[in-house]
């Protein structure tokens, strides 16, 4: 009995972490953590669809989401009419390059008219470096365009992962977290978070409506954007207690 006692101390003393990890662990919230373990989750699920789309697992559900948004026997004419594809492509623009930036510029101003200018230049360089991420995944993958239906915008770039899906989820989530940084009523900080992902989720579905990604490049741009964005919203708070950026607001309720 004694000796079996004397292996678990010794487990215990295996497993013990290393002191500045167990020293992290005691000053982080549970917040954190938690946003951390979602961040974790969420890369884990990149590099699944990525490894997935590589050895070819992934085209049979690609194709049958493409094709289940088309008229059954013509692959060249989405559901829903003209009126939907016209709105589809407006939505679309929502996760352009252009909207995005224009976007991104009046959030800027409005904290820098806060007196926030901190927090406005945290964000620029948080959607920059979002651009940056986008640009180096699609480099690392050459996933060529949808071939089954015709594309209902023009695209030039590789497929994997969305860039439109990626930029929406980094910039309208970190967005999104900024602004509720500053805002101490809890709705509006809720409302700010679904409008945030609502916008996010349509722009990914209107690139597989239009023809011009497979789902799992949409799938793979909203869970490296979430996670970028996520990791944002950590680092800002860390820096606030530094002192380096502005302080959030407490809420209300």
């Amino acid at each position: 009995m004694q000796d079996h006692v004397q292996k678990l101390d010794q487990f215990g003393d295996v497993m013990q972490l290393p002191a500045p990890l167990t020293a992290l662990l005691r000053r982080a919230e549970t917040v954190t953590l938690t946003a951390l373990l979602v961040i974790m989750a969420a890369l884990w699920a990149f590099f699944a669809l990525a490894a997935e789309m590589v050895d070819g697992d992934l085209r049979t559900f690609d194709e049958a989401v493409l094709l289940a948004l088309r008229t059954p026997g013509d692959p060249a004419n989405p559901i829903g009419g003209p009126q939907i594809q016209i709105a589809m492509r407006d939505i679309t623009a929502l996760g352009g390059v252009t909207v995005l930036t224009l976007v991104s510029l009046l959030v800027i101003i409005f904290l820098v008219l806060r007196r926030q200018a901190a927090s406005a230049l945290f964000l620029a360089i948080t959607i920059l470096g979002g651009q940056s991420l986008s640009h180096l995944a699609k480099s690392g993958y050459s996933r060529p365009r949808p071939d089954l239906v015709p594309h209902g915008v023009e695209v030039a770039t590789a497929s994997f992962p969305s860039g439109h899906s990626l930029m929406a989820a980094v910039t309208y989530l970190t967005l999104a977290v900024m602004l509720a940084r500053v805002e101490k009523r809890g709705r509006i900080r809720a409302f700010y978070m679904l409008c945030a992902g609502l916008l996010t989720v349509l722009v990914g579905v209107s690139r597989v409506y239009l023809g011009v990604h497979w789902p799992s490049d949409v799938l793979a741009g909203w869970t490296l954007g979430a996670a970028w964005a996520l990791g944002v919203w950590i680092v800002a708070r860390a820096l606030a207690r530094r002192g380096q950026i502005e302080p959030e607001r407490p809420t209300d309720s």
